[in-house]
């Protein structure tokens, strides 16, 4: 596709998958930015009447799922319909998740974050896919067409809390969830008027024999089937599910799924001596990533219940909607991003720039700093005080900069570091890892008790400890890891 605008000449396509991406993170951080406060409002509020521990356990499920449902998502696409099929599917099947989770029902709710789980999983890998396929000469020019659709994520991460969040909290639970719903809708429809912009990029799937496609699409469609077996038979009440029990064994077999991947990779993979250490440093990125994950994602579940309990939301007699310090993040990503992006630009024209490894580290450094920050509004809260916004506004500023430390690093050094021929799988393994560390987000979010406040303070510190701690492990190694595991100036 040759079609440009604009005084930067980007492909018009890259416009349409921008709002298209907008609308679809609207929908979803509008409906994440409700979805723990719906689940443990009292049902005589309209909520599910959850305790925390459940709530935030299901939580961490939901937004696993998400990330793990990117791996069959991107398969999907390459091999049976395409990437450009598979964004409109996956649009049509978010928005019929929301407008399900709309109706005022326990088992329609479940049912609702199962599709956008799935929908998601279909839409999210392969619109980014597309934009790469826009710019087949790489360079300059494609990492700004991912900056200006990165900037449309955002844009669309901060409106939507503001939107969903008012109207689920001021008016009615499921109107913010109808939102959600709207906004995906909305998205949609630009996204067929101006899919035409796209050409031929992502529009047909990798080419196969007949005999694999049929076989695909008979593994799809029975894994599909069993899904919904099990979705049915828990809505029924045939089977009981116990979500931070599955959280654990969720858990459980993503480490061993994963350690096994990385060890028969080493053992049987076919790695020479550097791919090898490669390796090596991948799985130390990714156990540092899961441990950030785990931190970062309490913005969604536990600090969305502080804001809500022990946050003084009152502007001039109007009490704003807790959901909206959700749109921090996204706020800060669009105001700092260009700014980290030139940072290291000037730092590595004068040989200054920090090593993958110490990136890292500021990383976890920055994300524990912003704990130590909540523990300093919990021990107010434990005095008996309600806290100033202040203090979350300053959490989620130090855990956008940690954010911004590693998780493009992360998802570059694996492009960087992985072999060759297994570097879909490693990229695979990088959003499996954001999946544990997700799991593991919920289920530390439940040991924060509504009932005992006590414990909160020395639970904030804990966490703010471990990843300090952590995080100058990572600064101490950086050196060492660079030298002797990588084995060359990779940055």
């Amino acid at each position: 596709m040759s079609t440009s605008s604009g005084a930067m000449h980007h492909p018009r396509g890259l416009y349409t998958l921008f709002f298209t991406e907008m609308w679809e993170r609207f929908s979803y951080y509008g409906m994440r930015a409700l979805l723990v406060l719906f689940m443990v409002a009292a049902i005589k509020n309209d909520g599910l009447g959850l305790t925390d521990k459940t709530a935030t356990a299901i939580y961490g499920l939901y937004t696993a799922a998400v990330y793990v449902t990117n791996l069959p998502g991107g398969w999907i696409a390459d091999r049976l319909i395409g990437q450009q099929r598979a964004v409109f599917w996956g649009g049509v099947i978010i928005a019929i998740g929301h407008f399900t989770l709309a109706i005022p029902s326990p088992e329609t709710f479940f049912l609702g974050l199962v599709f956008v789980s799935l929908g998601t999983g279909l839409l999210k890998p392969n619109a980014s896919t597309i934009v790469g396929d826009l710019y087949p000469e790489g360079g300059a020019r494609r990492d700004a067409g991912f900056s200006i659709y990165y900037v449309g994520i955002n844009l669309g991460g901060a409106i939507g809390p503001l939107v969903c969040g008012y109207l689920g909290q001021k008016v009615n639970w499921h109107y913010g969830f109808a939102a959600a719903g709207v906004g995906m809708v909305l998205g949609l429809i630009q996204y067929r008027l101006t899919q035409k912009h796209l050409g031929e990029h992502g529009k047909y799937p990798e080419p196969a024999s007949t005999g694999f496609t049929r076989r695909a699409w008979g593994w799809t469609i029975a894994c599909l089937a069993g899904l919904g077996v099990v979705v049915l038979l828990a809505m029924g009440g045939a089977l009981v599910i116990n979500p931070v029990a599955l959280s654990k064994y969720a858990g459980v077999v993503i480490i061993v799924l994963g350690a096994g991947f990385m060890l028969w990779l080493a053992f049987f993979g076919g790695l020479d001596a550097r791919e090898k250490r490669h390796l090596a440093v991948l799985a130390i990125l990714f156990a540092g990533s899961v441990l950030f994950w785990a931190g970062y994602e309490q913005a969604g579940s536990n600090f969305n219940l502080f804001a809500q309990r022990y946050t003084d939301r009152n502007i001039f007699g109007w009490t704003a909607p807790a959901s909206w310090f959700q749109s921090l993040n996204s706020v800060y990503i669009i105001i700092l991003a260009p700014f980290f992006a030139s940072m290291w630009i000037w730092l590595a024209r004068r040989n200054l720039n920090p090593s993958i490894p110490a990136k890292f580290a500021l990383g976890l450094v920055f994300l524990g700093l912003g704990f130590f920050v909540m523990y300093g509004a919990a021990q107010i809260v434990v005095a008996g005080s309600s806290v100033l916004p202040t203090w979350l506004i300053l959490t989620y500023f130090l855990h956008t900069v940690g954010e911004l430390s590693l998780s493009p690093i992360g998802l570059s050094a694996t492009t960087k570091l992985a072999p060759r021929r297994f570097g879909g799988r490693m990229m695979g393994m990088w959003f499996v890892a954001t999946a544990l560390g997700e799991l593991l987000a919920g289920l530390i979010a439940g040991q924060f008790s509504a009932k005992d406040i006590s414990d909160m303070p020395r639970i904030y510190f804990e966490l703010a400890a471990v990843l300090v701690g952590v995080g100058i492990l990572f600064m101490v190694a950086a050196r060492p890891l660079q030298k002797y595991l990588i084995g060359e100036d990779i940055e």
